[in-house]
């Protein structure tokens, strides 16, 4: 990212302003598989069209303007008072809780009340409200969320809503004017203006372990608040999400970024279908190839994802991939860089066949990939085996001498510890889960019902088998 260096502020802008959810980070040194949606949403084309000689944006500002709604959310938090900072944070009845607000924005994409927005606006919310540009208020179910992408799926009970059509995040020019909507600094219905300055972009704001980053890059101003709002085009058309900006300061600097919406158009088609997104995993490990290492290896090849190591019996193996293979399209789409080939991939599910063009010995050669899902086959990740994927870990009934020697009347062990919910918040393994929530846990699926469209706080309580009592907090 030319010229810019300082800190990176997730406009993670909406989430949460008064609560401090800004993240900082050190920065110092086509074709579309068309989904088809399962739910029965109404889609109807606005009768725009692209503005001839000059550029004008007051058809699109005035059709986008009444379909991104301001989201308010409302978190609900105790003050620490004792030795067990979790167990008061979340339960103590002798406090009193303190809520917390925060605000951001979001994007109606049909008719029936379907809203997109971040992630990070709404994360920890126990209740989210949504406000239309008419002013008409709505309490809001979060549907489903998507954290690799900082996208959530948010739904209300009405009829009738002016909403934004999808446009093709594909077909985005570097240089074409876009139009950015949203509440900044709870300003409602603001639309700024800016080009298209990179696509591609991985500027390493989200921290989880399969992130998708291949940020819209514009000049449009966005700011605190602007999270979750739309970037639309000169025919007003969604072409991404707008959710964070370069900063050192916290505010607009000139640089801001927009999760593409065939993303976006993606996560919702996931949710929508199965309650949660499904990943499709080509099986390589890449980094960016550049000139530096195109002379290094003597390629003649500048542009592309270098693959520098496969998984074993993976996607790309079987389909006859080979280590040193650089990635330069698929399904014929051109790929320049690892966040485009992601995204690109992105779009796809598992199961799906995709063209995989690569250059190997000044020879361009195609391979036809089926990809797979994150445990290596085909099939539908349900919603609770994704669940279990979050929090990381493998949960067996304690033993009956573990429960006879602490006197528990039930108890999940923690094995198999990986990165997720429970390794984040400090768990150990072995850990033995007695409660979460304050509810007696016995089986794997009581967490799951525990979990199970919860939003805001949870509190794990539990014991070492060294008999040290411990309890956990994190968010869902």
């Amino acid at each position: 990212m030319k010229n810019v260096t300082g800190l990176i502020v997730a406009a993670l802008t909406g989430a949460i302003v008064s609560v401090g959810t800004y993240t900082y980070l050190d920065k110092k040194n086509g074709q579309l598989v068309e989904q088809v949606y399962t739910a029965p949403i109404q889609r109807v084309n606005y009768p725009m069209a692209a503005p001839e000689g000059s550029v004008n944006f007051v058809e699109a500002a005035n059709n986008s303007i009444h379909s991104v709604v301001h989201i308010k959310t409302k978190v609900a938090r105790s003050s620490y008072r004792s030795s067990n900072p979790f167990y008061q944070y979340f339960f103590d009845q002798g406090l009193q809780p303190q809520t917390q607000q925060g605000s951001g924005s979001g994007v109606i994409i049909s008719g029936d009340g379907y809203i997109l927005t971040n992630n990070h606006v709404v994360s920890n919310a126990d209740e989210v409200e949504v406000m239309l540009n008419d002013q008409r208020s709505y309490k809001a179910e979060v549907l489903g969320t998507d954290p690799n992408t900082d996208l959530a799926l948010l739904k209300i009970d009405e009829e009738g809503l002016a909403f934004i059509p999808y446009g093709n995040s594909e077909n985005v020019q570097v240089g074409e004017w876009v139009l950015a909507v949203g509440n900044p600094f709870n300003l409602n219905s603001t639309v700024t203006a800016g080009i298209v300055s990179a696509k591609g972009r991985n500027i390493n704001i989200l921290q989880e372990e399969f992130a998708i980053e291949s940020f819209i890059q514009t000049d449009a101003a966005v700011n605190p608040g602007n999270s979750g709002g739309a970037l639309v085009n000169t025919k007003g058309e969604l072409i991404g999400i707008n959710t964070a900006i370069a900063s050192t300061t916290g505010s607009y600097a000139g640089y801001s970024f927009a999760v593409p919406v065939n993303i976006a158009r993606k996560v919702v088609d996931d949710i929508l279908e199965f309650g949660t997104v499904q990943r499709a995993f080509i099986g390589v490990s890449i980094r960016d190839l550049n000139g530096k290492i195109a002379s290094e290896k003597g390629l003649n090849v500048s542009e592309g994802a270098y693959v520098q190591g496969l998984t074993r019996d993976g996607a790309a193996y079987d389909a006859g991939i080979r280590e040193g293979d650089i990635i330069v399209a698929i399904d014929a789409v051109k790929v320049k860089n690892v966040p485009g080939l992601q995204e690109k991939i992105g779009s796809y599910r598992p199961g799906d066949m995709a063209q995989v063009t690569v250059s190997r010995d000044g020879q361009l050669r195609k391979f036809d990939v089926e990809l797979r899902n994150k445990n290596g086959d085909t099939e539908v990740i349900s919603k609770d085996a994704d669940f279990m994927v979050q929090l990381g870990a493998d949960l067996q009934p304690a033993s009956a001498e573990q429960l006879k020697r602490f006197g528990l009347q039930s108890g999940l062990q923690v094995k198999n510890l990986a990165n997720g919910k429970l390794k984040g918040a400090g768990v150990k393994e072995g850990f033995i889960i007695t409660r979460v929530d304050r509810k007696l846990v016995q089986s794997p699926n009581d967490v799951l019902n525990a979990l199970n469209k919860k939003t805001g706080g949870v509190l794990i309580e539990g014991v070492y088998p060294n008999g040290l009592t411990a309890y956990y907090g994190f968010g869902m």
